[in-house]
């Protein structure tokens, strides 16, 4: 439909306005008083070590109080104002201010340049580290998965992950519904997860702190925040070199781990599949819910 200007516009576009200006997401007070009450609860408790031995302790940062506090508030049935349109409207809010945080890891990759040239090909190397996901697969063989195997251990499962193998495959094949499992799972523990990860890294790993810090750009903003935190309180002093290295690894995985994935990850996932699906694959997951 086209107006007097002979401007296309579409013939809802005036009731979507008025109905989106009448409810708007961001008038949600309630979640956002919540989520503030959250974060003051898990500031307070603030950064507890829970020591191992002499030497390693395990660093548990607020960060991890707030997601698992969130999580609870959400499957609580008891709590009516929290509910999925609320965590549409969370979900959001992340990516927003998120992108807060990658502008502040921008800067500092700019700051310390000079240091990501020095380190010249160990950042390109790391990438690698895309294909570690493969050696799950014979575990999903083992649970009883089959094609679904294959989109579940290609890579993490982040977007461009999502898209590659759905371009591939189809939406409604069993590769696409492996990547869509792992996405979802890891959108829901992948910040809990990582964070738990890297602080046992740090503990049990003498290795140094830019390895870390470039460890911890999988691809995923939510992830690479929640990596940096306990890189951050391990190695006092080093906080702009930390981002740097965090935030030009995570914009490097995020762009050529695409290509890794398309070239490597994919087809190589396929080959260990057809050889090792005959040798221990079980009965389909499917079939035994049939």
């Amino acid at each position: 439909m086209r107006d007097d200007e002979g401007q296309v516009e579409h013939i809802y576009r005036e009731k979507t306005d008025k109905r989106i200006l009448k409810k708007n997401p961001w008038r949600d007070y309630r979640l956002h008083i919540t989520v503030l009450i959250l974060v003051v609860v898990a500031e307070l408790i603030g950064t507890q070590k829970i020591p191992i031995t002499g030497d390693v302790a395990i660093t548990i940062m607020p960060l991890i109080y707030t997601i698992v506090l969130g999580l609870i508030f959400y499957l609580d049935k008891r709590i009516t104002w929290i509910k999925r349109k609320q965590a549409r409207i969370a979900e959001g809010a992340m990516m927003l201010f998120i992108g807060v945080l990658i502008a502040k890891l921008a800067v500092s990759s700019g700051q310390s340049i000079h240091l990501i040239f020095e380190m010249g090909p160990a950042l390109i190397l790391q990438e690698i580290g895309h294909l570690a996901t493969i050696l799950v697969l014979p575990v999903a063989l083992l649970l009883g998965f089959k094609e679904e195997a294959i989109g579940m251990t290609n890579s993490i499962g982040r977007e461009p992950n999502v898209a590659v193998v759905v371009d591939k495959y189809g939406f409604n094949s069993p590769e696409s519904r492996g990547v869509f499992a792992i996405f979802i799972i890891g959108t829901v523990i992948g910040t809990i997860f990582i964070s738990f990860l890297v602080t046992l890294s740090l503990s049990f790993l003498p290795l140094h702190p830019y390895a870390f810090a470039m460890a911890s750009g999988v691809g995923s903003a939510s992830m690479n925040a929640a990596a940096i935190g306990p890189t951050l309180a391990a190695f006092p002093g080093l906080e702009s070199q930390i981002e740097a290295f965090a935030g030009f690894s995570n914009l490097l995985s995020f762009c050529v781990g695409i290509y890794i994935v398309i070239f490597l990850a994919l087809p190589l996932t396929e080959r260990v599949y057809r050889w090792l699906e005959p040798k221990i694959g079980k009965d389909s997951v499917e079939k035994e819910d049939e």
